[in-house]
């Protein structure tokens, strides 16, 4: 077994600093590319760097990513020359809850550039690539979505779907007046009625597809998927007011059924879909090498591993210090915040006494260090960064060689770019209060 200092392979910004990660990725369908905040350069940087060889080379044509369906759609409808956006800023615009950043900013909009000029660039009849959302945060986006779409397509079925979207009204946009009044049991049909809808939709999806081209399938897919959100997003906000293991739980196994979703939509096209996630590490980092696993969290990196097996690669990203976008509480502005050192005991700390700027570690098969050590501290940055809590909320121990397949660390980063810094208030609650992650 090879030596940590040995191990590791130097990144120096040249074309083939990855030739040895596709390598190992191999025949993989599945991609997680992770970060260690939601709000660093690099991570973004490198991330769209790995992407565009999948896509490339390996003939992946999807990205999923850790946003809201329905602001995502809006990207990939602009991917395929599909609406009225004329540029990535526009099509972006959907992006303006709280926190805005994570996908309006330079690296996402220059990727997306990229993306829209290699599907335009394709002949007819050749898969063009996507991007879809995989959270469950646009409750009321997505119920209005639904609603649109049935206007256009079935405007009988419309009017059941208002009458059994009403019982939302009285709570306006409060998700959390409705999640905590769910939790005592109060207006549990709200559920039976969005369980009744997803039903409709579902079928009515499948009914459209048949009679309609590829424009038109696309559409029913992301209405029935809009449809599916509201249904998870109440159970959701029904379970957020019994505890964290429990509503982080039903998130991300969300993601996962979103992520089989599109799957299953692609390959209605294609004989075997290949799909990059992104998403922080904390969600893509399997949660059975964590103390989250340990406290009874799951994630979608668990998952995934658990449904695809070989074909799912994790890929992890970390850094020692430097400087972060992040807010200092929910719905708050973001701010370029400084990253302090890593804290003695943590892998960021073991990485930066190998004196490299960059360097990528495989931890696959018998990649693995001898040296590397089994169980340590691992910081995690969300949207929201208290510094002066550092410890109590941004690290957890982990067993980075069961955690992920692949680690990416950068010794020194600065902070994601934002397209602009202001953001609207969120009408959604999550619980991810303190971390946002």
């Amino acid at each position: 077994m090879a030596r940590l200092h040995d191990a590791v392979q130097p990144l120096a910004g040249r074309a083939g600093d990855y030739d040895r990660l596709l390598e190992r990725v191999g025949d993989a369908r599945i991609v997680l590319i992770g970060e260690a905040s939601h709000g660093t350069h690099e991570f973004y940087a490198e991330r769209s760097r790995i992407t565009r060889r999948l896509i490339v080379e390996k003939g992946f044509t999807a990205v999923a990513a850790e946003a809201d369906w329905p602001d995502a759609w809006r990207v990939n409808r602009w991917l395929r020359g599909r609406g009225s956006d004329r540029s990535p800023e526009q099509a972006l615009d959907g992006f303006q809850r709280f926190p805005a950043w994570m996908w309006r900013n330079d690296v996402v909009a220059e990727f997306l550039t990229w993306m829209r000029a290699h599907n335009d660039s394709l002949d007819p009849g050749q898969p063009r690539a996507g991007f879809y959302g995989l959270d469950l945060y646009s409750r009321f986006a997505s119920m209005e979505a639904v609603l649109l779409f049935l206007d256009r397509t079935d405007p009988a079925a419309a009017r059941r779907a208002r009458d059994r979207c009403a019982c939302f009204d009285h709570f306006g946009a409060g998700s959390q007046a409705y999640g905590c009044a769910a939790s005592y049991g109060i207006d549990k049909a709200c559920e039976d009625q969005v369980v009744a809808q997803l039903v409709d939709m579902t079928k009515r999806a499948g009914e459209h597809a048949l009679r309609d081209g590829r424009g038109a399938r696309d559409e029913a897919f992301s209405a029935a998927q809009n449809a599916r959100l509201v249904r998870n997003a109440e159970e959701y906000y029904r379970t957020m007011f019994r505890g964290r293991i429990s509503s982080w739980n039903l998130r991300d196994r969300h993601m996962a059924e979103t992520l089989g979703a599109i799957v299953g939509h692609l390959e209605m096209h294609m004989s075997s879909a290949k799909v990059v996630v992104w998403a922080h590490n904390a969600h893509l980092g399997d949660a059975r090498a964590t103390e989250m696993g340990e406290a009874g969290e799951l994630n979608l990196g668990q998952l995934a591993r658990e449904q695809y097996g070989s074909d799912a690669f994790l890929i992890g990203f970390s850094t020692y210090a430097g400087t972060v976008t992040a807010a200092s509480h929910w719905d708050a502005p973001a701010e370029t915040q400084r990253v302090p050192p890593g804290l003695p005991g943590s892998y960021e700390a073991l990485f930066h006494e190998l004196g490299m700027a960059s360097f990528l570690l495989m931890l696959d098969g018998d990649s693995v260090p001898d040296d590397l050590p089994e169980r340590r501290l691992q910081r995690a940055i969300g949207v929201i960064y208290r510094p002066e809590t550092e410890r109590q909320s941004h690290y957890f121990h982990a067993r980075l060689a069961e955690q992920f397949d692949a680690l990416i660390h950068i010794d020194a980063t600065r902070a994601l770019h934002p397209l602009e810094r202001g953001s609207q208030k969120s009408k959604e609650s999550p619980e991810t209060f303190p971390t946002g992650m």
